[in-house]
C-alpha cells in the first residue's frame, strides 16, 4: 500500500451558505466513514483560510516570516485526506468520491519514500 494525499482546493472568498455547507458536511462525514472503513484513511483535516497562513523562510542566513500564503491566487488548500491506497487508481476513485462530496477539485500526489505496508 502507498500513502497518498488529497487535497481540496478551494476558491477564496466567501464561503456558500449554512445549507451548502451542512450538506458537504454530512457527505464528508460518510466519505471519512468509508475510508475508515475500507482501511484507507490514515488522517484528514480542514484549514482555516489562507489569509491565516504564516510563510517562514531563510533569507541570507535570516529566517524571515511572512503573513498571509505562499503563493498568491484565486484558491488554495482548504484540507486534506492522507489515504493508503494498493494504487493510483484507487486513490484516483477516493479522489472522485471526495469532489462529488466537496463540488471542489481534489488533487492527488503520492508520498515519496514511504515504506510500503
Amino acid at each position: 500500500m502507498t500513502q497518498y494525499l488529497l487535497s481540496i482546493y478551494q476558491p477564496d472568498g466567501s464561503p456558500p451558505g449554512p445549507e451548502v455547507l451542512k450538506a458537504v458536511g454530512e457527505d464528508l462525514h460518510v466519505l471519512n466513514e468509508q475510508l475508515k472503513a475500507a482501511g484507507s484513511w490514515v488522517f484528514t483535516g480542514g484549514l482555516h483560510a489562507s489569509s491565516s497562513a504564516t510563510v517562514v523562510r531563510q533569507r541570507g542566513g535570516d529566517v524571515v516570516m511572512t503573513d498571509g500564503p505562499y503563493l498568491e491566487g484565486k484558491e488554495h488548500i482548504g484540507g486534506f485526506w492522507i489515504i493508503t491506497a494498493p494504487d493510483l487508481d484507487d486513490a484516483l476513485e477516493w479522489a472522485a468520491r471526495a469532489t462529488r462530496a466537496t463540488g471542489l477539485p481534489i488533487e492527488v500526489r503520492p508520498f515519496q519514500n514511504v515504506a510500503e505496508y
